[in-house]
Formats: C-alpha cells, structure tokens, sequence
C-alpha cells in the first residue's frame, strides 16, 4: 500500500508540534496536553491539530487550550526551524475532547453492568 506523503508529514507535524509547546515558556500554559492529531491538506498551506487538555478544572483547561493556540505563530516559526520542507502550513488549533467522552461513556457503561447485576 502507498503511503502519502501528507500522512507521512502529519506523523512528524504531531511529534514536532508536541516538543514545541512542551519548550514554550508561556506562563498560561500550566496543565497537561496531547496532540491527538494533525491533519495538513494536500498542497500543506493548512493543518489542523487536534489537541486534548487534561484538566479537572475548565477554566484552567481552557486557559491553556486558549495559550496554545495564541502561540500558533510562534509555533508555526519553531516547527519551519526543524521541518526543512518548502512550506510550513498555517497552524488551527481544535479542542478535541474525544477522550474525555470516551471516559464518560465508560463511567456510564460501568454504571449500566452495576444496576444489572
């Protein structure tokens, strides 16, 4: 099977994107994150991460998701330094928060067994 070369970029946008706001020396950036995934188009004028936040609290979660995403530019500067293609696509931040729900579901299927048995 072929793989193309967007998805082979988008691997490497993720681990790259993730090391770069790890070393991000924004004080707004204080809980735990993941870059679940990177999406670029075809002609990588564009990418969309899909980033999670962890946190227990909203405000703090979306005090870093909103940290994040004001340095998309920086971040953007950082990943041209490592990435040595022609372009860097235009960084769009998205709240995923897939885990999350797939947590909750899980609480609400572990609830379901206990009121069977």
């Amino acid at each position: 099977m072929k793989v193309k070369r967007t998805d082979r970029l988008n691997g490497e946008y993720q681990r790259e994107i993730y090391n770069i706001i790890k070393r991000l020396k924004n004080p707004d950036i204080t809980e735990m994150f993941s870059v679940l995934r990177v999406e670029a188009t075809s002609d990588l004028k564009y990418a969309k991460v899909y980033l999670s936040v962890f946190s227990t609290n909203k405000e703090k979660k979306q005090k870093t998701f909103d940290a994040i995403k004001s340095s998309a530019k920086t971040i953007r500067y950082e990943l041209s330094k490592v990435m040595y293609g022609r372009t860097v696509p235009e960084l769009n931040f998205i709240d995923d928060d897939s885990i999350e729900y797939a947590n909750n579901m899980e609480k609400l299927f572990e609830s379901i067994k206990k009121e069977e048995k």
